[in-house]
């Protein structure tokens, strides 16, 4: 068996939902794949001493799941008073409405097609919900509408699909797109080194304890796959197929669609930048 302290970021064991820090809490939605890992984490994040509660991705539309994440707040002594979305990827967002009315909330995304109220979110934005603090953190790449949401309070930063618990993400080519992507992840790792961040609430998977060493991960391991592409494109694989094939052998064939998307989004950075 791996040590957990020896892989990156640190992935905490045990259950995944559940408490996580202080004011979050976990609520694992019953989708498990190999794209979304055990499934999608549902945040519920809220002061300790307040009654008012934000939930962060309701995740797919599944009654059970988006009621039993009331419950959870509930059971707490707590209302859920807003609801919060890191992207509109069908596994975190498609129950947003039905959540919306099950709750009476509003719900606040980057993308206006997503919202259901007057209120969006943008960089700058802190939530303030019961007396909570939660940073936005406009992080694309992985969609165009991705954000984070740091939570000083407890040194976290919540970064949906951004930063997994395990593995690493696909940049949803063409929505994602790779330079954004290592935008995000710089200023990501500016939050582990300049603002105390050292915990990551991710949307799939468990917690990870090193942030920084999570996003440094993230990191290498981009611009270790982006040389890779820069050579196989060399050697003469063109088409993102033929270059999944070749570079992505190790990986699950399950995943190479999803690793053809990433391999577009690289192959169109490549280009951007006179590489290829």
């Amino acid at each position: 068996m791996t040590n957990a302290s020896a892989l990156p970021g640190q992935p905490r064991g045990g259950m995944i939902g559940g408490p996580a820090t202080d004011r979050a809490v976990c609520v694992l939605a019953p989708n498990a794949s190999p794209m979304t890992l055990d499934g999608t984490n549902t945040w519920i994040v809220a002061e300790p001493d307040s009654d008012l509660a934000v939930v962060i991705d309701p995740g797919p539309l599944d009654d059970a799941h988006l009621k039993e994440v009331i419950a959870t707040a509930e059971r707490a002594g707590r209302r859920v008073a807003q609801t919060l979305l890191t992207h509109g990827h069908p596994d975190h967002a498609e129950g947003a409405a039905r959540f919306a009315e099950l709750t009476r909330t509003s719900v606040r995304a980057l993308d206006p097609a997503l919202r259901l109220g007057d209120e969006g979110l943008e960089l700058g934005d802190v939530i303030t919900t019961g007396g909570l603090e939660l940073r936005v953190v406009p992080t694309p790449g992985h969609t165009a509408d991705s954000l984070s949401f740091h939570l000083p309070a407890d040194g976290a930063v919540l970064t949906g699909d951004t930063v997994l618990g395990r593995g690493t993400t696909v940049v949803a080519h063409p929505d994602g797109r790779l330079g954004d992507y290592l935008d995000s992840l710089r200023r990501l790792r500016s939050l582990t080194v300049d603002d105390g961040v050292d915990t990551v609430l991710p949307g799939h998977g468990p917690v990870l304890n090193d942030a920084r060493g999570a996003v440094e991960y993230y990191l290498a391991h981009r611009a270790n796959r982006l040389a890779q592409v820069e050579t196989a494109f060399e050697d003469g694989y063109r088409t993102p197929s033929e270059v999944v094939a070749h570079v992505y052998a190790d990986v699950d064939r399950s995943l190479w669609p999803a690793a053809e998307l990433s391999v577009r989004a690289q192959l169109d950075y490549l280009r951007e930048h006179g590489l290829i």
